[in-house]
């Protein structure tokens, strides 16, 4: 008893529960307040917070890419369209493993290594959550096992969108140009937010010039997503504004016409509206298909399109620099004539060459044949007979320096300010040109192979084409165009100063010589004129691809084609009130007259043809 006694306290018993009962009240008493606190701060203080978390999670900001604008032709023939297509994209966030969907993906459709490295380039430049293309231009059984096994691919996703396309292919790839995928080079230089809706961009051409216009701008969608990502309904949406819709001076009929003439031959042509300087076509052969690019090129198309000889991606419209040969007499002539250094009386005898004071070595008309043109050769038939001594002698007369000012203010050795990137200068060589250039001082000899458009001279189609316009017109300076419209706003013809002021005397008389190339008995291109009920003026060109000493005769069947001279031709249509001017280049041609002349007759005869249709349109409708 006295030992049970000893270990029963009651009263110490009472006291421990007391205790532990209340340490026990006071932790639950703080964790209670701890969880009350946390309860208010997560619900009351943060709820907002929170809620927004949940939104975003369940609601997503898409950019809705606006429709590019389309491209038409002067009659309303559509020159660059839209097309839905199917493309096949990822979005990284609602896929658990990259790498296994990528097999996954594979082993449903042909997934190149060309795709895959594009892919993974485009990860790096995409925002959260935004669908980064894998595959474009997707068939439609690619669809369709892709939609079959969609339960498998979590994170890919399949989407319609909006193409480019050119219904006209070949027809106008230099001149419209095309869209290609933004590379990483153009996704550092634009602006994010107005390209967040679309991975194309202009690259060269119309296509690059009128980026800013064409692009349109991008809308908005709030979508509300379920837990797979899959878009289950649209909360909001924000339309996006299509692009500008451009008509172009650009004539179908006619840019098929001079496409076809040039048949297998490299070459180019520009033609102009001389009363307005619209471009009515500009071809460049051979050409190409830009549909190609739209979707990105495969390696094995683009090589093929690098490495050929003729060069199909090569602008020779714009960037294409060559002699021009005889074609810029008529120019040289008119500045001869308005720098009074000859008047309409002066005029050679030609025995076929010239010798310069102090050197052995003769210039040759090299569009004669031995003995020359004869006595009594003035501008005109100098002009009409392309008699190289003429100029020879009159350039020596009249020197570089007015040459080169006055050849300027015809377009030569200068952009001409066309709307389209990339436009090369040509040469007009003077004296301050041949310091910079070569170092060395001009020499009398420089201005005599100038004088037939050879030497150091250079020119594209696209100015002898405005030089052929601007001697039509009697000095009207007119900036060349291809946009005729902007949402159907018709652009304004931009006039130019004119800082030379010529005689009408010396216009008709140029202009009757000009017609007499085409139409007098010995006039160089007259094979063209058998058969026309409107009068052409225009000028035959040669130009020299190797040097061939005085003392050597050029044979071309002694030398490979590409070695052959080039052929030119300038001319303007019809004599009495021009309307049309063109420029054009058949690239080892040989002879202006025989192979680039017979090209220019059909094109203006196409253009006659046309507006003689039109205006009897109009009146039967009055």
């Amino acid at each position: 008893m006295i030992h049970d006694a000893a270990f029963s306290d009651p009263a110490r018993e009472r006291r421990v529960f007391a205790g532990r009962l209340f340490i026990t009240c006071f932790v639950a008493t703080i964790l209670t307040t701890v969880v009350l606190f946390r309860y208010f701060d997560l619900q009351i203080k943060r709820h907002q917070d929170f809620a927004t978390h949940s939104d975003n999670n369940r609601v997503h900001v898409r950019p809705a890419a606006p429709s590019r604008g389309l491209i038409y032709d002067r009659n309303g023939e559509l020159l660059a369209d839209n097309r839905p297509s199917y493309s096949l994209s990822i979005i990284r966030e609602r896929s658990e493993d990259l790498d296994d969907l990528l097999t996954e993906i594979s082993a449903l459709i042909e997934i190149s290594d060309e795709d895959i490295k594009r892919f993974q380039k485009r990860l790096t430049r995409r925002k959260p959550y935004e669908r980064t293309p894998l595959k474009f231009n997707l068939s439609e059984q690619e669809r369709g096992v892709l939609a079959v096994n969609g339960y498998r691919l979590e994170g890919a996703e399949v989407s319609a969108r909006l193409t480019r396309f050119y219904p006209q292919q070949k027809l106008f790839a230099h001149v419209i140009g095309y869209v290609g995928r933004i590379n990483e080079r153009e996704s550092q230089q634009i602006d994010p937010v107005a390209y967040s809706g679309t991975d194309s961009i202009g690259k060269i051409g119309l296509e690059k010039f009128y980026e800013d216009q064409l692009l349109g701008t991008v809308g908005t969608e709030h979508v509300e997503t379920n837990a797979r990502g899959r878009v289950m309904r649209i909360l909001e949406n924000v339309s996006p504004k299509p692009g500008t819709k451009l008509t172009m001076h650009l004539d179908s009929k006619l840019q098929q016409v001079a496409h076809q003439a040039f048949e297998d031959e490299r070459g180019a042509l520009v033609a102009i509206d001389i009363k307005t300087g619209g471009i009515l076509s500009m071809v460049s052969a051979p050409s190409y298909d830009p549909n190609l690019f739209v979707s990105g090129i495969s390696q094995k198309d683009y090589n093929q399109l690098l490495n050929s000889p003729d060069r199909p991606l090569f602008d020779r419209a714009i960037r294409g620099q060559y002699p021009p040969g005889s074609t810029i007499k008529p120019l040289f002539g008119l500045i001869g004539l308005h720098s009074e250094t000859i008047d309409l009386d002066y005029s050679i005898e030609d025995p076929g060459y010239f010798f310069m004071e102090g050197i052995e070595r003769p210039w040759r008309d090299h569009n004669s044949k031995r003995g020359g043109h004869g006595s009594g050769v003035d501008l005109a038939k100098a002009i009409i007979e392309s008699c190289d001594v003429f100029f020879y002698k009159m350039s020596v007369k009249t020197g570089i320096d007015l040459l080169s000012s006055y050849s300027k203010v015809f377009s030569l050795g200068l952009k001409t300010g066309i709307d389209m990137p990339s436009e090369r200068t040509g040469i007009m060589p003077s004296r301050e040109w041949k310091q910079g250039a070569r170092q060395e001082a001009w020499f009398n000899g420089d201005t005599i192979n100038v004088s037939i458009g050879q030497g150091f001279m250079l020119a594209t189609p696209l100015q002898l084409a405005v030089m052929s316009a601007r001697i039509a017109s009697r000095g009207k300076m007119l900036q060349p165009q291809l946009v005729k419209a902007i949402n159907d706003v018709p652009t304004a013809p931009i006039e130019l100063d004119a800082p030379m002021e010529i005689k009408d005397e010396y216009w008709d008389y140029v202009h009757r010589a000009m017609r007499d190339v085409v139409h007098s008995p010995r006039g160089t291109a007259r094979g063209i004129s058998n058969g026309l009920d409107y009068e052409i003026a225009g000028k035959t060109g040669t130009a020299q691809v190797i040097s061939i000493s005085a003392e050597e005769e050029y044979d071309s069947s002694k030398i490979d084609k590409s070695q052959w001279d080039h052929a030119l031709f300038v001319a303007f249509a019809p004599v009495d009130d021009p309307q049309i001017a063109v420029g054009l280049i058949v690239e080892n041609g040989e002879h202006g007259s025989s192979a680039a002349a017979p090209i220019a007759r059909m094109v203006i005869d196409e253009y006659m043809k046309s507006n003689t249709e039109a205006r009897q349109l109009v009146s039967g409708g009055n």
